[in-house]
């Protein structure tokens, strides 16, 4: 009986989401109701470790005390201004990301896509302005199989058929490309060529990770022809691949970063571009905006989970303890598995077709208290809080191998 309540109480609360929202996710059927860590617990009570960060959005874990006391201790003073005039914590905020991350200029947004139409806007006035491509003729190169956000004109260049059906017509100004070749990337430049938006790891689109060497050479082509580099770091950045971002295992400094997910610290939307003077130049007052872009609650809350990665050594972390689970996933040797890939704690697990797609591996492991999703069908995507212990991944490890036999 009691465990017929406690199905009812989930089947209750599921079917209430289900009625009264857009079909738009297809969730597991799990209803969390606390975290705490690299812990959640369900309305019945039920213990999950979170082996998927909400899409890296939860690098530091559920609820650090750093972060959740910042937030408490500006919300009791603080919460918002709009644009319209200063307030006393986004100047400190965009001091500390620009010295961390070694660029002249920030500007803050809400969320990933919100920073991504940013990247492009501040793209093609630069290429108007700087590069004297014609108005509206600014090109920008982006890849398959690619994941920038849902916006109109994001899904205008993906390459994911759902993702566009019924909502065109769609924003021209894009070619797409096969990820990772750099030969393809030349032949796709021309005089009107603004930028080239992509990301280091795709991460949505399977963790595929591109050749050794890609990033350093799409650096030094851009860089041969004008063209600025867009690196989409909104899921690799913030210490998720073992370096602060991504393009560091290759010096590729980007023209344009985009940054967002974990930049909150789990518990409040903050995103932002970063660039020099050059890029950032192009701005001027009523170009562009957002009433919420660095509002001060945000920009506290961005400070300390800055400061967390720094005090915590969370970077280093991820790229120890990434490499001992791919190690160890690749020991398995299951012949289930067709690859294991990724950086640091974003690590793809990819399924041979003829045994399932990856969402049955998914909910057998939530049934064994392990929350990870599927990607791209075929993928079990693992990127666990870099809060994580070993002994924490050695548990989940010993389940991921019943699992996969």
């Amino acid at each position: 009986m009691k465990e017929l309540i406690t199905l009812s109480r989930t089947a209750q609360l599921i079917h209430e989401t289900e009625e009264y929202s857009a079909r738009n996710y297809h969730p597991l059927p799990v209803v969390i109701a606390r975290g705490e860590g690299v812990w959640v617990w369900d309305v019945e009570g039920r213990k999950y470790l979170d082996m998927l960060s909400a899409y890296s959005a939860l690098n530091h874990g559920h609820r650090h005390p750093k972060i959740i006391e910042a937030l408490f201790a500006q919300a009791e003073t603080l919460t918002l201004t709009s644009r319209a005039f200063h307030n006393d914590k986004m100047g400190p905020f965009l001091k500390k990301l620009c010295q961390m991350s070694g660029y002249e200029k920030a500007l803050p947004m809400n969320t990933g896509a919100e920073a991504v139409e940013t990247a492009i806007k501040a793209a093609r006035k630069w290429g108007l302005l700087h590069k004297t491509v014609p108005e509206n003729n600014g090109e920008i190169i982006v890849c398959e199989n690619n994941f920038h956000g849902r916006t109109t004109t994001i899904i205008s260049f993906s390459s994911e058929e759902q993702y566009r059906f019924g909502f065109g017509p769609y924003t021209p100004g894009f070619t797409i490309i096969p990820f990772g070749d750099v030969e393809a990337l030349a032949a796709a430049i021309t005089e009107n060529t603004v930028g080239f938006l992509v990301e280091p790891i795709q991460g949505e689109g399977g963790v595929i990770v591109p050749p050794a060497g890609y990033l350093k050479e799409v650096r030094r082509l851009t860089r041969e022809h004008d063209v600025l580099l867009i690196l989409d770091e909104i899921q690799t950045g913030l210490g998720r691949t073992g370096k602060l971002f991504a393009f560091e295992y290759e010096d590729a400094k980007p023209d344009i970063l985009i940054l967002g997910k974990a930049l909150g610290g789990g518990v409040y939307p903050v995103s932002a571009v970063l660039a020099d003077d050059p890029v950032m130049s192009v701005f001027s007052p009523g170009d562009h905006g957002s009433t919420f872009g660095g509002n001060p609650l945000g920009a506290a809350v961005a400070t300390r989970a800055l400061e967390v990665l720094e005090e915590e050594q969370l970077v280093e972390q991820a790229f120890a303890l990434g490499g001992y689970v791919r190690e160890q996933l690749r020991r398995l040797n299951s012949p289930r598995v067709k690859e294991v890939r990724g950086k640091g704690l974003l690590i793809g697990v990819e399924i041979k077709e003829e045994y399932g797609p990856a969402r049955g591996y998914c909910e057998k492991l939530m049934e064994l208290g392990i929350l990870c999703k599927e990607t791209r069908r075929q993928v079990i995507r693992l990127a666990p809080p870099l809060v994580i212990t070993r002994d924490e991944l050695d548990w989940a490890l010993e389940r991921i191998a019943n699992v996969l036999g």
